[in-house]
C-alpha cells in the first residue's frame, strides 16, 4: 500500500489497508487495470502441507482478490502444483492452466529445446548424444523433446554429465512417495526403472502433497515435480532420462523393498564380475536379482531382460545402453557401448535365453554376428550369454572375450 500511495498520490483512499478496494478506486479514477504476478503461488501447499485451514484461507483470499474483478486485467501465477481442488470445485476456476501434464502452447518453454541444447553443445564442446541420454525425455504434443534446463546448464558449465537433480528441495521427498504402500506402486516403479511406460489416471489428484487415494495420485504428483514424464496421448508415465532414473535407484536402494534394494546395491559387484569373466558369480548375482512383480512376471526372455537391466544398473555410469539393438542379421537383446571417458572398458553384448542354454546364447551372437553393426566401435568385447532354467529355477552364465 505504501508503493500504491506513492504511485497514486492524488487519490483519496477510503481504507488504506484494503488492497482490493483501493485497486478498484484506482481503476475507477484512471481506467487503468492491473496485472498481478505471483511467483510460487503454491508455496503454502508445499511448505505447510498439513495446515489445511491456512490453505483454505489463502485460496479464499486469491478468489476474492482476483475473480470477476473489472480492475484485474490479467493474473499470472507460477508454481509446481496445479490449482488446488477445493470442495466440489476449484476455488480458482477462472484460470487457464498449463502444467507438466498438459503445458499446451507453453510446452517449448518448460525447458530447453533440442535446437537450444544442440547450440549449447557446440559452444561448450559437449556430446549431444550423451546430454540427450542424461537430461532429455520430457515430451509434449507441441514439443517432442524437452531437456531439464538446470541440469543442462550445470553439465555445460562443469563439463561433466552427472546427476544435479538431487540438489533440489524435492529430492528428500521422493523416497517417501515411492515407499507409500499403495497396491501396484512398487510394480509401477520397477517397470519404469526397467524402461517401461505405465498407465496413469491424473484426474483424481487433489493438487496437494498430502492427499493420496492410490498409486495414481502419487504418480501424478511425481509428474508435476518433474520426476516422471507424461505421455498425454497414451495417458502413461515414464522415467524420462538417466539423471532421474538414478534418483529412483538411489531412493529404492535405501527403501524397504527387500530383494530389489539388494539387487541394486549389488549392481556394481555384478558388473565387476562380468568384467572379470567370473561366470559363477554373475549367475549368483542374477539369482539375487530375480524378483517378480505383477507387471514383470518372470516367464519369458523379455522379463529376464528387465531383470538384467535393473541388476546391471551400475553399468550406466560407464556405458550407453541399447535394448533390442539392430546388429548383423538380427537384434541383440542388450548392448552396452563404453562412453567417451571409459573407452578402456570392453563393450558388452548380452543375449538372453529362457529354458535353453547360455552357451546357445553365445553361439547365436557369433552366428548372427551381432557385433557387425557396431561400426563406430573397435576394441575388446565381452559376449555375455544368460539363461534361466524354469525347472531348476537357476541362472546360467557364459562369457566369451572377443575382439572386433
Amino acid at each position: 500500500m505504501r508503493e500504491i500511495r506513492r504511485e497514486y498520490p492524488t487519490i483519496d483512499f477510503y481504507d488504506e489497508l484494503d488492497l482490493t478496494e483501493n485497486m478498484k478506486e484506482i481503476y475507477a479514477e484512471t481506467n487503468e487495470p492491473f496485472i498481478i504476478i505471483i511467483d510460487e503461488w503454491d508455496c503454502i501447499f508445499r511448505e505447510y502441507a498439513e495446515d489445511k485451514a491456512a490453505q483454505e484461507r489463502y485460496l479464499d483470499f486469491l478468489r476474492d482478490f482476483l475473480k470477476d474483478k473489472a480492475h484485474i486485467h490479467l493474473a499470472y501465477m507460477t508454481g509446481i502444483l496445479p490449482i488446488k481442488k477445493y470442495g466440489t470445485h476449484s476455488a480458482l476456476n477462472m484460470f487457464d492452466e498449463f502444467s507438466m501434464a498438459n503445458p499446451g502452447v507453453l510446452a517449448q518453454y518448460v525447458g530447453f529445446t533440442e535446437n537450444e541444447v544442440r547450440c549449447l553443445c557446440s559452444d561448450y564442446q559437449m556430446d549431444l548424444a550423451e546430454i540427450k541420454e542424461w537430461y532429455d525425455g520430457y515430451r509434449f504434443e507441441k514439443a517432442s523433446s524437452i531437456y531439464s534446463p538446470r541440469s543442462v546448464v550445470a553439465a555445460m558449465t562443469s563439463g561433466i554429465c552427472d546427476s544435479y537433480w538431487n540438489q533440489t528441495e524435492t529430492f528428500e521427498a521422493l523416497r517417501g512417495y515411492i515407499d507409500m504402500n499403495f497396491d501396484g506402486l512398487k510394480d509401477d516403479v520397477l517397470s519404469m526403472m526397467a524402461g517401461e511406460m505405465v498407465p496413469v489416471n491424473t484426474g483424481s489428484f487433489s493438487n496437494d502433497m498430502t492427499t493420496f487415494h492410490g498409486e495414481d495420485d502419487v504418480l501424478t504428483l511425481l509428474i508435476h515435480l518433474g520426476y516422471l514424464g507424461y505421455d498425454f496421448s497414451h495417458k502413461s508415465v515414464f522415467i524420462p532420462n538417466n539423471e532421474i532414473r538414478g534418483e529412483f535407484v538411489n531412493a529404492v536402494s535405501v527403501s524397504h523393498w527387500g530383494e530389489v534394494s539388494k539387487a541394486l546395491k549389488n549392481s556394481a559387484d555384478l558388473l565387476n564380475a562380468i568384467w572379470k569373466k567370473d561366470e559363477e558369480k554373475v549367475a549368483a548375482y542374477m539369482e539375487q536379482a530375480h524378483f517378480e512383480t505383477s507387471h514383470l512376471q518372470y516367464n519369458d526372455e523379455n522379463a529376464l531382460s528387465y531383470t538384467v537391466s535393473l541388476a546391471l544398473y551400475a553399468a550406466r555410469n560407464f556405458y550407453q545402453v541399447y535394448r533390442e539393438f539392430p546388429s548383423g542379421s538380427g537384434f541383440a537383446d542388450i548392448v552396452y557401448l563404453p562412453r567417451k571417458g571409459f573407452l578402456d572398458k570392453p563393450a558388452l553384448i548380452v543375449e538372453l535365453k529362457w529354458n535353453k542354454s547360455a552357451e546357445g546364447a553365445i553361439q547365436q551372437i557369433l552366428k548372427k554376428q551381432y557385433f557387425q553393426n557396431l561400426e563406430d566401435y573397435s576394441g575388446n568385447m565381452l559376449l555375455v550369454g544368460i539363461n534361466y532354467d524354469l525347472k531348476t529355477r537357476k541362472h546360467e552364465c557364459k562369457i566369451l572375450e572377443f575382439k572386433k
